[in-house]
């Protein structure tokens, strides 16, 4: 890893060696969140915009400087990021806000963003000499590390531990990649301490973003692909999800990278936005105290964590931006999946449209400016999560093969 230097503990500074597999600061434990610190005065002599424009790669390898892999690793052969950002006139209007950035990463390859995690953690494992990854997960980081793995067509393997809660769609996509699925008849919480256990026991390379510094740096990529569509003028907001902290984290990772490389002028502000049924970092955040676990009672399952291990990196993220975060309910995200559906055709699930519903409570609430520009990540495909969707949209109309009750029915639509 030409670029990288150390490992550094987000709580007490320690430096480490980094080896693939550097998970935690020992002496911190689970606090011990690490950090992956590059050398960006070697990357600003060795790399700048013009060889960008020159890489014909549309995914996160385009970006190989500031990613914490060597080059010569095999890599997996899905496209992993390279998705597409829209500007959408008609959603900044409903918002309250004059410029949006929608950017949908339920169109990388397994449906979400977390394809950009687990593309960096079969790297890793190949690095560590480790053929078997395994993870806990709500449904879209297993999918994505079991889609990654079977595109190497070689021996690795994954082990998945999903909560039994886990929509059918994507424990489905698990076992369609060839994943060996287990599934926990317990919380979120119960099943990621079986994963780790289960890890440390077996010798099995995690993939646990939380615990794995190297994945965020995977995830940064979408911030870094979002100032690279806007031609390197960065909006004044960027927005995300949260769940265990990971990607929020990685967002602002992203972007003080580029910063700091001389990419772009000016930082983002950051808004997280959790449900009101799991939201313990929010109250971390807004509080000022030390995180206290929650139920995970939400419909937006990829971001249900009621213990989130990355509280720390996140909250620490937010606040260097200046930026904030906000509760949405269940029946927000699912109007959300609605109205974005309805008019930008884009199906997001709970979890991914999250984020736009936040942005309509923090204009509403005076935290978003409607002068200022805002970008958010669309996080996961509503096809991964059908019940739910149902329930945002209702049944179609049926009727008999019949003209004239056709005709009525029409009718009463305005058709």
């Amino acid at each position: 890893m030409k670029y990288v230097k150390d490992l550094v503990c987000i709580s007490c500074g320690e430096k480490y060696e980094p080896l693939p597999t550097q998970y935690l600061c020992p002496k911190c434990g689970e606090k011990g969140i690490l950090d992956v610190e590059y050398d960006y005065e070697k990357i600003k002599t060795d790399w700048n915009k013009q060889d960008l424009k020159a890489n014909p790669d549309p995914s996160i390898w385009r970006y190989l400087p500031l990613l914490p892999i060597e080059p010569t690793t095999p890599k997996p052969t899905l496209r992993v990021g390279g998705t597409p950002l829209y500007k959408s006139k008609v959603m900044a209007k409903l918002l309250g806000i004059e410029t949006l950035y929608l950017k949908d990463d339920g169109l990388n390859p397994t449906g979400s963003l977390k394809d950009r995690a687990s593309a960096i953690a079969v790297v890793k494992a190949q690095e560590a000499g480790m053929n078997i990854v395994s993870c806990a997960s709500t449904g879209n980081a297993a999918s994505s590390l079991a889609g990654n793995i079977a595109s190497m067509g070689n021996e690795m393997k994954a082990v998945i531990f999903v909560p039994s809660r886990a929509p059918i769609g994507k424990v489905t996509q698990l076992l369609i990649f060839g994943a060996l699925v287990l599934s926990v008849k317990g919380s979120y919480e119960e099943t990621f301490y079986l994963s780790q256990e289960a890890i440390n026991k077996r010798g099995w390379y995690n993939r646990n973003a939380a615990i794995n510094p190297y994945l965020v740096e995977g995830k940064k990529t979408s911030s870094i692909e979002i100032a690279e569509q806007l031609n390197w003028e960065m909006v004044d907001w960027l927005v995300y999800s949260v769940g265990d902290g990971c990607t929020i984290a990685g967002a602002w990772k992203g972007v003080y990278d580029l910063k700091q490389i001389g990419f772009i002028d000016k930082l983002p502000k950051l808004l997280g936005v959790q449900s009101e049924g799991c939201a313990p970092i929010t109250e971390a955040f807004k509080k000022g105290t030390d995180l206290i676990p929650v139920p995970e009672n939400t419909i937006a399952d990829s971001i249900a964590v009621g213990k989130p291990r990355n509280y720390m990196k996140a909250i620490k993220a937010i606040k260097e931006s200046n930026g904030d975060m906000i509760n949405v309910s269940d029946q927000e995200i699912l109007d959300m999946m609605k109205t974005l559906g309805k008019n930008t055709g884009i199906f997001g699930e709970p979890a991914g449209v999250a984020g736009i519903a936040g942005i309509k409570k923090a204009v509403e609430n005076g935290i978003i400016k409607s002068s200022e520009s805002v970008a958010v990540v669309i996080t996961g495909n509503g096809l991964k999560d059908i019940k739910n969707a149902e329930k945002a949209v209702g049944a179609p109309l049926t009727l008999r093969p019949d003209l004239k009750e056709l005709s009525q029915l029409l009718n009463d639509y305005n058709f």
